[in-house]
């Protein structure tokens, strides 16, 4: 699947929206992705993953375990999963901070991939990988992060090689550096880190 092809599937969906929005990390944007849109469509949803899966498993080999952050990344990160023929477990906020729970395991030598719908910063990735720490034993690693679109334009430094099925570039402002056209526009907060539990 290309790029444009990838940017296709989101445009189709409606999730490509344009305003002014504030992201997941505090930054502003003119531009949101709307991921639950696509995931609303379990083919459209498959038909990503499944390219996802496949750019993963041509760079990395065979992969055990899909680890993602809850909310956002348990749908992508269980459909790559499946399509790795792979584990799917998720991180989730325990006291503010990701953590692993329910009993989910990594087995001792697993290779593991972090999977997220959409990178900005790299910070739940960034978070999700230090709540695995503890729990990579017997030669467990996490080899890399996979994520449907790199917003960061690849500039997101999460640790770990990042896979995306396709990369953007799209500018990010301070809330206290916003350019005229988005100051003049009430800002949107569609994102779900602020979501209570």
């Amino acid at each position: 699947m290309t790029e444009n092809e990838v940017l296709d599937e989101f445009r189709a969906a409606g999730a490509l929206l344009q305003g002014h929005f504030i992201l997941t990390s505090g930054l502003r944007s003119p531009v949101f992705l709307q991921k639950m849109f696509v995931f609303q469509d379990p083919k459209r949803t498959e038909r990503l993953c499944k390219a996802l899966a496949e750019k993963i498993e041509a760079r990395f080999g065979k992969i055990d375990v899909v680890v993602s952050p809850a909310v956002g990344g348990i749908v992508p990160g269980y459909e790559t999963a499946r399509q790795l023929g792979a584990k799917a477990i998720f991180v989730e906020r325990e006291n503010g901070k990701f953590a692993l729970r329910r009993g989910f395991e990594i087995e001792p030598g697993a290779k593991v991939i972090t999977v997220e719908d959409i990178v900005t910063t790299g910070l739940s990735v960034r978070e999700t990988l230090d709540s695995l720490q503890e729990h990579l034993t017997g030669g467990a690693q996490v080899v890399a992060a996979a994520c449907l679109i790199d917003r960061s334009g690849g500039r997101a430094e999460v640790g770990v090689p990042v896979v995306a099925l396709a990369t953007m570039d799209i500018p990010n402002y301070s809330p206290d550096n916003l350019p005229p056209e988005l100051a003049a526009m009430p800002p949107v907060k569609p994102g779900s880190r602020g979501l209570k539990v």
